[in-house]
């Protein structure tokens, strides 16, 4: 098979990919919608203290509660109409202002940091980064201070369309989260080599 064939072969399994996951993909949330319930909230606050006992309850609960209005308030601000995938393909386009995992992972993280949180650390994590299949996924998660991301707890507003997704990391089974920086390493280095290839 020629490089041309196995290319158009790739991008067409790829989007092939995309319309598919995009069918099951949850609606976007409505601007009218309650940012979260309240026993929502309750449930990653009392999830973020289960962390360990140095995790102070006020940042617990001002980090649930910022993790649920933020993500509501970025989802009116990217202007999510539709599931994820379909979305980023409005964003790559230049449909829409922001709304990618990393866009979403990014804002996020420095929302939670303004908090200078004192018992609490925040962790980037990208999946699916050893594959040409998927796509990178990229999120942030939050943990007890002194822990590392294989302790803390998945905090997703891309997966669900602006709907919060969270779980302790050792429950989302649909992820398998590597540390941000070890897959740039990784990516860095893939670069480098090709590049010292070509000289």
């Amino acid at each position: 098979m020629t490089v041309q064939i196995k290319t158009k072969f790739k991008s067409l399994l790829a989007l092939a990919l995309v319309l598919l996951t995009a069918a099951c993909a949850a609606p976007p949330p409505s601007q009218e919608r309650e940012v979260a319930s309240r026993a929502d909230i309750t449930a990653l606050e009392n999830s973020i203290l289960a962390l360990g006992p140095e995790v102070d309850p006020d940042e617990a609960a001002r980090a649930a509660r910022i993790a649920y209005e933020h993500t509501h308030r970025l989802a009116i601000e990217y202007e999510i109409t539709d599931p994820p995938l379909i979305h980023n393909m409005k964003v790559n386009a230049g449909l829409r202002p922001r709304g990618l995992c990393w866009h979403w992972a990014e804002d996020m993280e420095t929302r939670l940091a303004l908090e200078e949180f004192q018992t609490l650390d925040l962790h980037r994590a990208i999946a699916n980064s050893h594959t040409r299949l998927l796509i990178d996924h990229s999120t942030v998660l939050i943990s007890r201070r002194g822990d590392s991301m294989r302790e803390a707890i998945v905090l997703d507003p891309w997966r669900k369309g602006g709907v919060l997704f969270w779980a302790p990391i050792g429950e989302d089974t649909a992820y398998d989260w590597v540390p941000q920086q070890e897959v740039l390493q990784r990516k860095r280095e893939r670069r480098l080599g090709r590049l010292r290839q070509l000289g």
